[in-house]
């Protein structure tokens, strides 16, 4: 299987690498100039490929005549919670913010779908914290704006993909203990990708543009 992960060299998406690699996988691994954590991997089946989702029309290296799995994983996070307070947060904060985390995965998408195979599938993560039904604490807007906008674009690529047989849904990772978190989260990274994958794997057994967490349960929109 060819598996294509944007923001492979940190974090979940690091994660995710050294998980399908481990599987049997080729890996297309997605970074911007720092290589990160892929510098320690040494393996036939991974492939390194400089892609700034942030931006417009970036030249890329060989791609994979084909995809099977599509993971949009880069994303940011923006400035701390201070800066994302009601009387702080600042227009080009939230145009930065959504730029990559929504704009980012259309982006992709858009260069990609073509290379997907029949029965191929595109998970795009998002976060709880983009959920209006589980926001009882406000504040975050950059964050929690781009992670909202990107499940309704999530959801519009299922329809528009279904003819295709192309299958996408949006995940939720959960509170992960990464670099983005400051290591505060409640599981680690391995937990994280490995409930994904499962649920993944299981893709075809949630409605198209579902919005799903590592654990398997669904998230209101």
């Amino acid at each position: 299987m060819n598996v294509l992960i944007t923001g492979g060299n940190r974090g979940l998406g690091l994660g995710f690498v050294q998980h399908y690699l481990g599987t049997g996988h080729d890996v297309w691994a997605g970074h911007r100039a720092d290589i990160g954590g892929l510098a320690d991997i040494k393996h036939s089946g991974l492939h390194l490929l400089q892609w700034d989702v942030g931006e417009d029309d970036e030249p890329l290296g060989e791609l994979p005549e084909h995809i099977d799995l599509l993971i949009n994983c880069a994303g940011i996070y923006g400035p701390g919670k201070d800066g994302q307070e009601l009387d702080k947060v600042r227009p080009a904060v939230m145009q930065d913010v959504f730029n990559v985390d929504c704009i980012g995965p259309l982006r992709v998408v858009q260069r990609l779908h073509k290379r997907m195979v029949r029965g191929g599938v595109i998970a795009n993560l998002s976060s709880k914290m983009g959920s209006s039904g589980d926001n009882s604490s406000g504040g975050t807007y950059a964050y929690r704006a781009a992670k909202a906008a990107l499940v309704i674009v999530s959801k519009s690529m299922a329809v528009d993909l279904a003819p295709a047989s192309v299958h996408v849904i949006t995940l939720h990772p959960g509170w992960v203990r990464t670099d983005m978190t400051h290591q505060t989260g409640l599981i680690d990274v391995e937990d994280s990708v490995s409930g994904m994958a499962d649920v993944i794997e299981r893709a075809r057994d949630y409605a198209p543009g579902a919005f799903i967490a590592f654990d398997g349960q669904e998230i209101p929109y």
